[in-house]
């Protein structure tokens, strides 16, 4: 779309020329006095050009009775966890009023480094959503992993100027930030000024007010309203998360009021298209929200203006002249059913999706683990007593447990009965094939095994089993599909989705990424798995800045010490 000139902005706003889009016969949800405002919307290229009076245009809609508010900003997300491409990613969530995506591409940056960012930044002048990149600041995200690159502040230097930048991503190694790293304190300074996302699950007090210090200002991790207060109380922006595991809306609906929905945001950090189309994306949040109570004004609002407010981007955020023409139609704000999508003055829908400039992936043929065999997953130990990672289902901190595992010719075997399965985590950017094997509860797991190559954020190969044999041959295809997912049982693959994007994402549409993910539930569920999401489940057991207790190709990682535990 050829973008007009100043005059002719002007001039469509004034009347005095004809607007390119006119709708017509709605009211326009105000989100900063919340009042209802009637009139035309007029629309010149991307742009809002006048509301509350009456237009002509080349293209006029009719939405007589119905409401018109800003489109949704998801404050914070990792699209690679939606499993597919950032196209597709668009066409999943764009038609649910989802307008603006701040993404961060540390996944696929932690496994081909910055090509990684700039396919994102290609792809994101090309969608029908804005989609926005900060910089991923952690790669890897902390030193006790192995992951397929490192990022240093020189590299991120480069791109940091670039147009869809808005800043520096989740900066999750808060240990590095409070005891002042050298390399942490680099990439700090040279975003020093601008926007830096946070990530400091469950830190508080002195810590707290040490890390945002450093000038990061918005936090996605607090999963309490005692902890998302304090860090309101300290000057951050609390994005209300709701992914696909990360389940925090419940826990922090209480704090969300018509006084700190100006500084509060939602996001989805992870969610995958079967929750999207099982129960959808920001759209699902903003429902939810208000059937608990929430003023409905509040939840709107944080879904737009104080989205766009926190991350700066002053053309977006309100219905109004002078702002992006990234609009949902609506008939009841209470049932958030997107009728009619404009993101940047574009109708949302087939024909535009179908216009769109594609440009190839990246990250091929990127699995490159050693081989495994039933043998490789046996755990050489000398006493009985054992950490275990305690799984807390919906979210992704930890228990550290300690069980007693009786030691069986050398090995600490599974036991079903005890709900404590194998988990191992296998090297597979080919630097050095690390094997590291422990303990889990949660899973429900009696038989099989299930294995993945999304294992956030280093994303190696995780595999969790009853069965050594079975996991050998649910790691060895993983490295025949290029990575993905896969259930086992008895020898044989009883499903698999294959994610040969850097191990990542699909190059299938999002519908059939939905049912092969449908497909894989099923098969874990008929091995007694208990989780509703156990895959994504599986892939947070090894990020080891969540705490209490995690897994990493290294061995098993003391969260709280940030250690790894000998």
């Amino acid at each position: 779309m050829t973008q007009p000139s100043l005059s002719d902005l002007i001039a469509a706003g004034r009347g005095d020329a004809p607007a390119d889009i006119v709708l017509r016969g709605g009211r326009v949800w105000d989100m900063v006095t919340g009042l209802e405002i009637p009139g035309d919307v007029a629309i010149r290229g991307k742009w809002i050009v006048g509301i509350g009076a009456d237009y002509e245009g080349t293209r006029v809609i009719d939405v007589t009775g119905k409401l018109l508010v800003p489109g949704f900003i998801d404050t914070h997300l990792h699209i690679e966890s939606s499993m597919v491409t950032p196209y597709e990613f668009d066409r999943c969530v764009g038609p649910r009023g989802i307008t603006t995506a701040i993404c961060d591409p540390h996944e696929i940056a932690n496994v081909i480094g910055v090509p990684g960012i700039e396919y994102f930044l290609a792809c994101a002048s090309r969608t029908l959503m804005d989609i926005r990149v900060n910089l991923s600041s952690c790669v890897p995200s902390s030193h006790m992993e192995t992951a397929g690159a490192e990022i240093s502040a020189a590299d991120l230097a480069p791109l940091r100027d670039h147009p869809q930048v808005t800043g520096l991503a989740e900066f999750m190694n808060y240990p590095g930030v409070i005891f002042r790293d050298p390399g942490c304190l680099e990439k700090l300074e040279l975003f020093r000024g601008a926007h830096i996302d946070g990530h400091c699950p469950q830190l508080l007090g002195r810590d707290l007010n040490a890390y945002v210090s450093a000038g990061i200002r918005t936090e996605h991790e607090a999963t309490t309203a005692e902890e998302a207060r304090e860090k309101l109380q300290k000057g951050m922006r609390v994005l209300i998360r709701e992914g696909s595991v990360s389940k925090d809306m419940v826990a922090l609906q209480p704090l969300l009021n018509d006084i700190t929905s100006a500084y509060m945001c939602l996001c989805t950090d992870d969610r995958n298209p079967l929750d999207i189309g099982e129960h959808g994306h920001l759209d699902f949040m903003i429902r939810e929200l208000i059937r608990m109570g929430c003023p409905p004004l509040a939840v709107y609002r944080a879904a737009s203006l104080s989205a766009a407010e926190a991350f700066g981007l002053k053309d977006r955020g309100q219905i109004a002249p002078g702002k992006r023409a990234d609009i949902v139609v609506i008939d009841d704000p209470a049932t958030c059913q997107a009728e009619m999508v404009l993101a940047g003055g574009v109708v949302v829908g087939d024909a535009a999706f179908a216009a769109r400039e594609v440009i190839e992936p990246v990250g091929r043929n990127s699995v490159k683990a050693p081989v495994v065999t039933g043998a490789s997953f046996r755990s050489s130990a000398n006493r009985e007593e054992t950490d275990v990672i305690g799984i807390m289902e919906g979210k992704i901190i930890t228990q550290h447990l300690h069980e007693v595992i009786p030691i069986d010719n050398g090995d600490k075997r599974p036991d079903p009965s005890r709900d404590l399965v194998k988990i191992a985590v296998v090297e597979r950017h080919g630097r050095n094939g690390n094997i590291a094997t422990g303990f889990v509860k949660g899973f429900g797991l009696q038989r099989g095994a299930i294995a993945s190559t999304v294992c956030h954020d280093h994303h190696n190969i995780a595999c969790v089993g009853v069965d050594y044999d079975d996991m050998a041959l649910a790691a060895t295809r993983l490295g025949e599909i290029e990575g993905g997912f896969v259930v086992v049982e008895g020898g044989r693959v009883l499903a698999e989705l294959a994610l040969p994007v850097a191990g990542l994402m699909s190059l299938q549409p999002f519908e059939r990424v939905r049912d092969a993910l449908v497909d894989l539930r099923a098969a874990a569920k008929g091995l007694g798995v208990t989780l509703e999401e156990p895959f994504l489940q599986l892939a947070f057991l090894a990020l080891p800045v969540i705490p209490a207790l995690k897994i990493t190709d290294r061995g098993m990682v003391d969260v709280t010490k940030f250690e790894i535990i000998s």
